[in-house]
């Protein structure tokens, strides 16, 4: 029994939030400890056990605290969503109101039952219970949902009449837009048509115009016979000495060509390299044209300046007849000598149209149009019979010219006496092609 009273005590002062504390005058102090129903009160509390009633008191005091703080955070959650609510009651009250507006105007008689019901705003009388309010809510939107079902089906109704006009109009849209591309394509085709009709027209008067021009100069000097040699084209230009000063040049220039044939008779036994045989110039680019054979190089071909090694050997003084032609297609190339097709090649300057208006200078390379020659790239030899085509001569024809069985003057430059002017001491001399390279050979 005395141990059950010091327990009671002990919770009671534990309760209380005290600890029973006895003083006298002397400061003696009394402290009540709980001891175990089967403990003897004289032998002294172990100290564990009072530290684990400590410890269950903390935990107690702990678990209270929680509890309290859970308490204090869904009174203030209640409170938001009690805020939330009236917010949301005001917003749906107001979306009422703004539905019910359109329909004051009386198209919707039928429906005036309904309107007596809902005309006036009963959001503001939602029970204070949630769940009431909810299902109000719930049974507001479906009467919305309703509402908004008749006006859609009197929308279709209403359409229905006017679907087959519809249907029409979108038949006669589509039909219309395919007649419009259909003309535009006919269009396009009469254009390119006639664009290859007048490409066609201009090619062709400006060949007869050239041939005209061709006759007329022939006339013209056939009439004159000034000329000192036997023929027109009867005579050679010697170019006897490597200087940057004896040179020959063509009167006449040449027209804007997408392919050519150059051939030539020459003859030279200058080493290293016969030199430039000829060159022609534009604005904008010296090397427009360039027969070279220069030092230990092998002669090359240039065509706005891109190279292509020609294999040709005409440096054992004696006459040679050599043609290279070209065309704009793939760059595509042959050479000749003595009627003979030695060699040919592609991807030289391909797609480029040799420019127009230019100089041709025979016997000097140009580094700027018409002038400032290199003597080491001098022509050192002779030269007769240069002629020149817009277009690529068939093998036959250039064999029948090497093998002297017939002569072609060329339609864009032709070897004539009036058509070559000679610089520097370069000398022009009678020469019958034919009987000199019997005689050389």
């Amino acid at each position: 029994m005395f141990a059950f009273g010091i327990s009671l005590l002990y919770f009671y002062a534990l309760s209380s939030g005290r600890v029973v504390r006895g003083h006298d005058m002397k400061g003696t102090r009394f402290v009540c400890s709980a001891i175990p129903k089967n403990v003897d009160p004289s032998c002294s509390v172990p100290p564990n056990l009072m530290q684990s009633t400590s410890a269950q008191d903390d935990e107690l005091k702990s678990t209270v605290m929680q509890l309290r703080e859970n308490v204090l955070q869904q009174r203030e959650t209640i409170v938001t969503q009690q805020g939330t609510i009236k917010e949301l009651t005001s917003k749906l009250s107001r979306c009422e109101a703004a539905a019910l507006d359109p329909l004051r105007d009386g198209k919707y008689k039928s429906q005036g039952s309904w309107r007596q019901d809902h005309s006036k705003n009963t959001m503001g009388d939602l029970p204070r219970d949630p769940g009431e309010t909810i299902d109000h809510l719930g049974k507001t939107m479906k009467g919305l949902k309703d509402r908004l079902e008749n006006l859609e089906q009197q929308t279709r109704t209403n359409a229905s009449g006017s679907r087959m006009s519809n249907e029409l109009r979108d038949l006669l849209k589509s039909r219309l837009a395919d007649l419009e591309k259909q003309l535009l394509s006919k269009v396009a085709e009469l254009e390119e048509e006639k664009s290859q009709l007048y490409n066609e027209t201009a090619a062709h008067r400006s060949r007869t115009e050239n041939t005209l021009n061709q006759l007329l100069d022939r006339i013209t000097e056939l009439e004159k016979g000034s000329s000192k040699f036997k023929s027109p084209e009867d005579f050679k230009v010697s170019l006897l000495l490597r200087t940057n000063y004896l040179y020959a040049r063509i009167k006449k220039t040449l027209p804007e060509m997408y392919a050519f044939t150059v051939c030539m008779w020459l003859k030279s036994s200058a080493s290293p390299g016969i030199g430039t045989p000829f060159s022609y110039g534009v604005s904008g680019q010296a090397n427009e044209i360039v027969l070279i054979e220069w030092g230990t190089n092998p002669m090359e071909l240039l065509v706005n300046d891109k190279v292509a090694q020609l294999p040709l050997s005409v440096g054992d003084g004696r006459w040679h007849h050599v043609c290279i032609t070209w065309t704009t297609r793939d760059g595509y190339w042959e050479a000749y000598q003595d009627g003979e097709k030695l060699g040919s090649g592609e991807n030289l300057a391909p797609w480029h149209p040799i420019k127009p208006g230019g100089v041709i200078i025979l016997g000097q390379e140009q580094d700027i149009v018409g002038g400032r020659f290199d003597a080491t790239q001098a022509f050192v030899g002779e030269l007769s019979q240069f002629n020149m085509w817009d277009r690529v001569l068939r093998q036959a024809d250039i064999e029948g010219m090497a093998n002297c069985s017939s002569y072609m003057p060329g339609n864009v430059v032709p070897w004539v006496d009036s058509n070559v002017e000679v610089f520097g001491g370069a000398t022009k001399w009678a020469l019958e092609m034919c009987e000199d390279r019997l005689f050389d050979a």
